[in-house]
């Protein structure tokens, strides 16, 4: 306003004046425009991140359901046993395929981290000849409530159970459908 003032009292002796113009434009039009920018805003990120935390639960099933197969695939291959941890599920740079480095999962998976959720795997059951018959793999979110905001278990039965309360899955949840 100062500029487009002081242009318009010299007369012809100051230029500027379409910029000076430009200017108030632009000022006024992002008066109007940055509340409507806040609004979406307001209304996008939450829906976004609603998004990406029922992709992380989503993901997190998946890959369950490959620990699953993978576990069913390693039992069949070497001895009936099912795998003694994450890692022998896994890739391993450079080595053959064996029962230390299967290759029935990613790298990442195997890691134990993926998708915002923290893989656990444990042994529950060995028969008498110390065959692993029995395991529990938990996935939990990395961030509760951020990165998901359900825990998921499954066991040798191949059911996915989950739960909501902010607590770990167990044998007694629900199933996922």
């Amino acid at each position: 306003h100062m500029a487009y003032s002081e242009i318009k009292k010299s007369a012809v002796r100051l230029k500027g004046q379409g910029v000076a113009i430009a200017g108030l434009i632009l000022g006024y039009g992002a008066i109007v425009l940055i509340p409507f920018l806040l609004i979406v805003a307001a209304i996008a990120i939450p829906n976004l991140l609603r998004a990406r935390t029922a992709a992380n639960e989503a993901s997190a099933v998946g890959c369950l359901r490959t620990l699953n197969t993978a576990q069913i695939t390693y039992a069949a291959t070497y001895s009936n046993s099912f795998a003694p941890d994450l890692a022998s599920l896994g890739p391993r740079a450079g080595s053959t395929v064996d029962a230390h480095a299967a290759g029935l999962i990613d790298d990442v998976l195997a890691s134990g981290q993926k998708s915002g959720y923290v893989f656990e795997y444990a042994v529950t059951e060995k028969d008498a000849n110390g065959a692993l018959t029995g395991y529990t793999i938990t996935a939990a979110p990395a961030q509760p409530g951020s990165t998901g905001r359900r825990f998921f278990l499954t066991d040798q039965t191949g059911v996915i159970r989950a739960t909501r309360d902010n607590r770990p899955a167990t044998a007694h949840d629900p199933p996922v459908s």
